[in-house]
């Protein structure tokens, strides 16, 4: 734990992303536990090429699998899902090197899947930005579109399989992403691009409302009911191959896995845990976390999971601030209308295990750590919304962690989490 400037007075300077900004927070030196980042892998890249080098070489090595280039050359066309706007994946920088694996493919019957899951569409200036310009020019580039998904029948926990048709139809399906912690899933990355990411909302949420059971929690892979059932929707759709990458905080890629959508994944989590298990000792009085900056805090919905994953480091009524721009609001519909609804948080925990609701999953868990946390909230909502949603809105990080201060007293314990969608802080 590090990232941080010693400054004359006794203060100590963090500095949170937000938006596309970096913005100062000094904590006084006496109250600070440690500033959770990533670790850094022993060779970091200096450069695009050294970035490329390391997905070359997961290419070259794969896990489980032939290489792509093999399962290529009996393929008459193919299918590439990559990662939406709200993802931080730099799929333009390593996409082209899939492609040229895929030379045996004619160009016109390989197509680039954009993994929306329950997300919105994107604009078209989006789509040619997360691809590059030549890829977007050359290749068919799709967004997942619901009213175009086929039956494929369910899994054995009842999740029913709607899948992209331009997907189920293509000789060779390829899976990319990136390789981070998620809230319930466990991780992101392998077959996440598949189910949710290219599913129609029938097959989500019956998968998603899993998230209320035992051992759906970030970090935990075998035994995550929810992790289980997007592994089994891969293997009956069917993933050929996997690409996942792994960014450092400045969205480098510092790792690499490719090959078996289950092996290699497996082999991908065990990295991601070395650089982003970041564990303290004591629970501490106040967590001052951000997302990580764009286009992690584009939309509450997405700024959501930094909660969950820095909540474990907190005691029982401690104080999280919250450092997202959230320039998009709320990102979804039905979050925003249960987001309405915060006056009481026990009624929406109540509506959720009534009936499972896509979009009210999320608000239903930050109701559920409202009745334990405070949340201060520093983003660019008015701050009567922020208030609905029973948060308590300041201007900046400063002024919100000067209140949680004198909330806590003096010998208050402050952590501070730049990159809190990307650890996961909590107690030993």
């Amino acid at each position: 734990m590090d990232g941080r400037e010693q400054e004359a007075d006794g203060g100590v300077t963090c500095h949170l992303p937000c938006g596309g900004d970096r913005l100062p927070l000094c904590v006084p030196a006496e109250n600070l536990v440690g500033v959770v980042i990533p670790r850094q892998p022993k060779d970091v890249p200096r450069s695009l090429d050294d970035e490329l080098a390391i997905v070359r070489t997961a290419l070259s090595r794969p896990i489980g699998s032939p290489a792509l280039r093999e399962l290529a050359a009996g393929a008459g066309s193919a299918a590439i899902v990559v990662s939406d706007v709200t993802r931080p994946c730099p799929t333009y920088r390593f996409l082209p090197l899939i492609l040229a694996e895929l030379e045996s493919v004619p160009a016109e019957r390989v197509s680039i899947l954009f993994a929306l899951g329950s997300h919105r569409v994107h604009t078209g200036e989006e789509r040619r930005r997360l691809v590059g310009d030549e890829v977007a020019d050359r290749y068919p580039c799709l967004d997942l579109d619901e009213s175009d998904c086929v039956p494929l029948g369910a899994t054995s926990s009842g999740t029913p399989l709607e899948v992209f048709r331009p997907y189920v139809e293509a000789d060779l399906k390829i899976c990319t992403g990136n390789l981070e912690y998620h809230y319930f899933a466990g991780y992101s990355g392998g077959a996440k691009a598949v189910m949710p990411g290219i599913c129609a909302r029938s097959a989500i949420q019956p998968n998603h409302s899993m998230m209320l059971e035992p051992g759906a929690r970030a970090g935990i892979l075998r035994g995550n009911p929810v992790r289980d059932d997007i592994d089994e929707a891969g293997g009956l759709v069917g993933v050929d191959f996997i690409v996942n990458v792994l960014l450092d905080e400045k969205k480098r890629i510092v790792g690499a896995v490719a090959g078996h959508y289950l092996e290699a994944h497996a082999e991908g989590v065990r990295r991601c845990d070395e650089l982003f298990d970041m564990r303290i000792d004591e629970a501490v009085d106040v967590v001052v976390a951000s997302p990580g900056g764009s286009p992690k805090d584009i939309n509450l919905y997405q700024a959501q999971k930094t909660l969950d994953n820095v909540s474990g480091a907190l005691r029982r009524g401690g104080t999280i601030v919250l450092v997202a721009q959230c320039a998009e609001g709320f990102g979804e519909e039905t979050f925003a209308e249960w987001m309405a609804d915060m006056e009481n948080p026990r009624v929406l925990i109540e509506r959720i295990r009534e009936r499972f609701v896509l979009g009210g999953h999320k608000a239903a868990a930050i109701a559920d750590l409202l009745l334990r946390t405070d949340v201060c909230l520093v983003s660019d909502f008015p701050d009567e919304t922020v208030r609905r949603m029973g948060m308590h809105p300041f201007a900046d990080a400063q002024a919100a962690l000067a209140a949680a201060l004198q909330k806590h007293g003096p010998a208050a314990r402050v952590l501070v989490a730049p990159y809190g969608s990307r650890v996961t802080a909590a107690r030993r």
